[in-house]
């Protein structure tokens, strides 16, 4: 906003005061000397002065401090004696300041300009892909237009032919280049949003294969269990070997991981101090970071799972086995018999069976009855397990799918020859890379560590001359 100042005479006094400022170089005179034409023309020159001085955003100096117009004018203003001189020092600074302001404005449509240009350089860019004829067609026009706007201020500026209304010229200025940089941005968004739907569609396409591998893989998995792989031919057992028994155990590892995480979720969200309760498992475990607690979590589910894992009968009360030269055809038959069920099904259709009889064993005997009524707020499940049921839950069916891979690798175990035998390493052992493969990263051991074992997260086997390590957590 322009401000624009109307003297009086009587302000007069306040104005000379600024007359060391705007002139430092004037003689003094006294305040008697200057007639009411002279006095007329300073508040003149000072008004222009002041009007220049508000529109380059000049302030006021520091130190300089308003006294009552009499004692200004007896002081200080005795700069001099020729009123003529006066003004002509006044005009030539009004120049200067009027030449300042002017090439301001001149650098100020420049810089709107070189605004403009970009924008126009940024909407050619964005019309090229998707391909916009009439898009790039009017880019190139405004760039055209903005190169000749610059060359024209270039003659202005080595003629020195400025704008006589600076002001305005700014102000114009000033819209033009903010314009400009909101189309710059509105550009930049489109182009985000283009490449976010780019993104968007190459994620659902990946997931489309990645379904489509899933699908294929099950199909193979289908084709290799019916091929005869894990065929039973008269007395003898044929295409059964330790390659079969490594996947049964990856598979099986992988539901042990997926029982743990469902019940550790389900502990933080009963208000479990999950530390705490690590401790309670470990209590002399030293970890690296708090995350690694979830191994004493794991550690405990596999040493209650695989308890009695070397006995075969699995410790089970009143099971029998048949006689010594038919229990790997036994062994067999029984892995077929679950290996492509599900053991939610199994059990609905085979509550009396050995296997049912193997889950209610292990339920019991990892699930405490405090955890249970912590979790789920009764011991519904528990009761309905002892009885010869089994509940129609999330937890329960994780559960029993875990123990189904366990039950397959434990019939898997003593059909093939020679039969695999599990083995653990006590804690505080020294590391040993061909019975033992670590959890965690190496990089978490010194090179000049001396590693012992804190938890024996998984147990590793013994298949004749072939050793599946163990997993272990480490320790300094």
């Amino acid at each position: 906003m322009v401000t624009r100042l109307h003297l009086q005479d009587s302000d007069l006094g306040y104005l000379l005061s600024f007359l060391p400022f705007f002139c430092p170089k004037m003689e003094s005179v006294k305040s008697s000397n200057l007639t009411p034409s002279s006095k007329s023309r300073l508040a003149r020159a000072f008004t222009k002065v002041l009007h220049v001085r508000a529109l380059t955003g000049i302030g006021p100096v520091h130190g300089i401090q308003k006294v009552k117009p009499q004692e200004r004018i007896s002081d200080d203003c005795t700069a001099s004696r020729s009123t003529g001189s006066q003004s002509e020092s006044f005009d030539s600074g009004e120049e200067e300041f009027q030449n300042r302001v002017q090439l301001q404005a001149l650098v100020a449509k420049l810089f709107a300009s070189i605004s403009s240009v970009k924008a126009a350089y940024a909407q050619l860019q964005y019309a090229q892909s998707p391909y916009d004829a009439e898009g790039i067609q009017g880019a190139d026009h405004c760039i055209v237009s903005e190169l000749k706007v610059l060359s024209e201020l270039k003659q202005c500026y080595l003629k020195k032919q400025f704008d006589p209304s600076p002001e305005t010229t700014m102000l114009l200025a000033e819209i033009q280049e903010l314009k400009s940089l909101v189309g710059t941005y509105h550009i930049m968004g489109k182009i985000l949003e283009a490449q976010a739907r780019l993104k968007g569609s190459e994620i659902v396409s990946l997931g489309e294969k990645i379904e489509e591998i899933k699908k294929q893989n099950r199909l193979l998995e289908k084709r290799l269990d019916r091929s005869g792989l894990f065929s039973v031919t008269g007395d003898h057992l044929s295409g059964v070997n330790t390659s079969h028994f490594i996947k049964v155990l990856g598979h099986t590892i992988k539901s042990v991981g997926s029982f743990v995480r469902m019940m550790v979720d389900e502990m933080k969200s009963s208000g479990w101090d999950v530390h705490a309760a690590a401790t309670e498992i470990e209590p002399d475990a030293v970890y690296w970071h708090d995350n690694h607690r979830r191994f004493a979590f794991e550690t405990y589910v596999f040493r209650e799972m695989f308890d009695s894992f070397h006995k075969l009968n699995f410790a089970l009360p009143n099971e029998s086995l048949p006689e010594e030269r038919k229990q790997k055809q036994f062994f067999l038959a029984r892995f077929m018999e679950m290996k492509l069920r599900k053991a939610k099904d199994f059990l609905s259709q085979n509550p009396k069976s050995t296997f049912a009889k193997f889950c209610r064993v292990k339920y019991l005997r990892l699930i405490h009855p405090k955890m249970e009524s912590s979790l789920f707020g009764n011991l519904d499940q528990r009761g309905l397990i002892s009885s010869g049921q089994f509940p129609d839950t999330t937890f329960f069916s994780t559960f029993a799918e875990m123990a189904r891979w366990v039950w397959l690798l434990h019939s898997l175990a003593y059909s093939i020859k020679p039969e695999a035998s599990i083995f653990q390493v006590r804690k505080g052992c020294r590391f040993s890379e061909v019975y033992m493969e670590s959890v965690i990263d190496e990089v978490y051991l010194s090179p000049n560590a001396d590693p012992v074992v804190a938890l024996t997260v998984i147990p590793g086997f013994i298949i004749g001359k072939t050793i599946i390590q163990c997993r272990v957590y480490l320790s300094q």
